[in-house]
């Protein structure tokens, strides 16, 4: 993490997502998920517009077609709430989930420029959803672009359905 957004403390130092809404997932969803989390605690920039300090607890959930982004302090004060429609990201999320079921099964029997070609395909869906985030979320909580590929993946995991 750079050392500008430590000292200011504009970074997430825990998240959740709302288990209530999510349904057992394939053990790849649940690596994708972990890795996601992990990657995004190590090194992320996250600060919401207005005077906050963090660090910050966020807990992303799925509520009647929008996305929350519950934001609480490190000892979980409730900062705020930014809500954002699900809508412009359904077309992403549905053309994502069908590129990563094609690379999945790829993986198993394809050839390694076949594999290579539904990959960069997959990355380029990713880099898609996560300019969307950060466009959306524009003016609300600024982040960077590494952090929106992270918070698109969870997007993505509390999407599936079962």
């Amino acid at each position: 993490m750079s050392s500008d957004r430590r000292a200011e403390k504009q970074f997430i130092a825990k998240i959740t997502l709302d288990e209530a809404t999510m349904v057992r997932r394939s053990p790849d969803v649940e690596h994708e998920r972990a890795v996601a989390i992990y990657d995004l605690l190590e090194e992320n920039s996250f600060a919401p517009v207005g005077d906050y300090r963090g660090p910050y607890h966020l807990h992303l959930a799925l509520q009647e077609n929008r996305l929350l982004f519950d934001i609480r302090s490190e000892s979980d004060r409730p900062l705020g709430t930014v809500t954002l429609p699900l809508s412009p990201f359904r077309r992403i999320v549905k053309d994502y989930f069908a590129v990563c079921e094609s690379y999945f099964e790829a993986i198993k029997t394809a050839s390694p420029s076949k594999i290579e070609a539904i990959d960069m395909g997959r990355r380029g869906l990713h880099n898609e959803g996560s300019e969307l985030l950060r466009e959306r979320l524009d003016g609300k909580i600024e982040i960077d672009f590494d952090t929106a590929r992270r918070l698109f993946t969870l997007i993505c995991v509390l999407h599936i359905r079962g």
